[in-house]
């Protein structure tokens, strides 16, 4: 990581996010915004290979803030640090282009145990956030005309449709990537569909995620 940049309106929480990322990445650039303003006049001169997001900011959401990056800096890797464990952030913050969603009411240690899960292409979610996720594809659904997807299946296609690669999906599910692989394969030919954006319908239809 050349480049991170925390974003975080309140200063002694943007400090603490900023020594724990200086932890993780000693040899990165660590940048710093309390505002969107200040975020988004700092990405017009630079940018950032990791940024960190608070959802709640004095002059706007952060979510705005992740789908101008998924736009105009696609390959910048997208981390959420909020108060906010309901699925309407969780999911609109993954929908928006978030690939870690970490919890502020962690300690230190977790925190940077999770930042340095990226290096190994681990996704940095908070535990209670990995089980909120988990949750989704556990709900009852209405099973008139369903596909027939073994549980192992609907997992995958959760984290597929999410947006997950297939070793971010090996790595969260603690299997191989050409497990992973085969499961990929047998959604597709079960769901009779050829590629992600139509299993992601698929996904949505069948109730495994909220409609985008």
């Amino acid at each position: 990581m050349q480049n991170v940049l925390v974003i975080e309106d309140h200063e002694v929480t943007r400090e603490w996010l900023v020594g724990l990322a200086q932890d993780v990445f000693p040899t990165s650039s660590i940048h710093q915004s309390g505002t969107l303003e200040q975020a988004y006049s700092w990405l017009s001169d630079n940018s950032a290979h990791l940024a960190i997001v608070d959802l709640s900011l004095p002059d706007g959401s952060g979510t705005d803030l992740l789908r101008h990056f998924k736009l105009h800096s696609p390959d910048t890797y997208l981390v959420v640090a909020t108060i906010f464990d309901d699925d309407k952030h969780l999911f609109e913050a993954l929908r928006a282009g978030a690939n870690g969603y970490l919890l502020k009411d962690q300690s230190s240690k977790a925190i940077i145990d999770s930042l340095s899960g990226i290096a190994a292409g681990s996704p940095p979610l908070s535990p209670a956030v990995s089980r909120r996720l988990l949750r989704q594809f556990q709900q009852p659904e209405d099973n008139d005309g369903a596909v027939a997807l073994s549980e192992r299946e609907k997992e995958v296609l959760f984290l597929l449709a999410k947006g997950f690669g297939r070793s971010d999906i090996a790595e969260f599910l603690g299997v191989s990537v050409n497990t992973v692989a085969s499961h990929i394969k047998a959604i597709y030919r079960k769901l009779n569909v050829s590629g992600r954006a139509e299993a992601t319908l698929e996904a949505v239809r069948m109730g495994l995620i909220p409609g985008i």
